[in-house]
């Protein structure tokens, strides 16, 4: 006679199997941070290998988040005990953003607030004509701001098993988001001075440059949350993955607050 052996859990959190991606991430990661430096000082291969180390990082990243969709999708890991997890490793990991933001904010107001004689004691700088606040920069306020009212829309539709109208907010969100960033690669273009025109340039390009690129980032993860959706693989009990987007997204929102009021706006008087 065969004998069947279940295997009961006693606990409800989530012990993962052996992965290579947290390595094969931590050496891409390696990789990209040596390119870049290679790169920005003007080495031969710098570039190459500022490309292989964003490919790698790039491709151990999707890797890992498809096992962890997975995870919650089709093998039933993710219990409430475990979103609990993931969420407080969302929040922690904007916590982190938090403080890189405020790294750049101290620098721009380090140098605004009592500008060098090197820079002819005033902010702007003598010979910086800077962009003007109520052009393309109040516009892309509206845009963001109206991108986090639709996601929010989208959310609280698909709590209320509307998946059409979840679907439709997220689209918006998205094409929102895109225009938003086609809008500042106008503004750069467009500029009238680059990064390595002074401390002004290198704040500027390093605080709105760095939004820009989270703003890239948290499109993508909200898209990743709408083929989801789109797929049927997230209800209105299960779908941390989308909340976790959303809260990314309001962060981007507010982040750009203070950088329009601060570098826009107060920065150019």
């Amino acid at each position: 006679m065969t004998n069947n052996i279940f295997k009961f859990q006693h606990f409800p959190f989530h012990l993962v199997d052996p992965s290579p991606w947290p390595i094969l991430t931590s050496f891409s990661l390696l990789n990209l941070t040596i390119g870049a430096v290679l790169y920005m000082h003007g080495y031969t291969y710098g570039g190459y290998i500022l490309s292989i180390g964003f490919i790698l990082t790039t491709y151990g990243m999707i890797l890992w988040f498809r096992d962890v969709v997975i995870e919650a999708t089709y093998l039933g890991h993710h219990t409430k005990e475990v979103k609990n997890g993931l969420m407080m490793g969302v929040i922690l990991f904007i916590v982190s953003e938090i403080f890189a933001f405020l790294s750049v904010f101290w620098a721009f107001f380090h140098s605004s607030l009592s500008p060098a004689i090197e820079i002819g004691g005033a902010w702007p700088p003598l010979g910086i004509t800077p962009l003007d606040p109520f052009a393309i920069p109040l516009l892309n306020t509206f845009l963001l701001l109206s991108s986090g009212a639709f996601i929010t829309y989208g959310h609280h539709a698909l709590i209320a098993g509307n998946r059409k109208a979840a679907i439709d907010g997220v689209i918006v969100t998205i094409i929102l988001a895109i225009v938003f960033t086609g809008l500042q690669y106008f503004e750069y273009s467009e500029a009238g001075f680059t990064m390595s025109d002074g401390v002004y340039g290198s704040a500027f390009y390093a605080s709105t440059g760095l939004h820009g690129l989270h703003v890239i980032i948290g499109t993508l993860f909200i898209a990743v949350a709408l083929i989801r959706i789109i797929n049927y693989q997230l209800t209105t009990k299960h779908h941390n993955g989308f909340e976790s987007s959303i809260l990314y997204w309001h962060f981007v929102d507010v982040v750009w607050l203070f950088l329009f009021v601060a570098v826009y706006f107060w920065g150019n008087t």
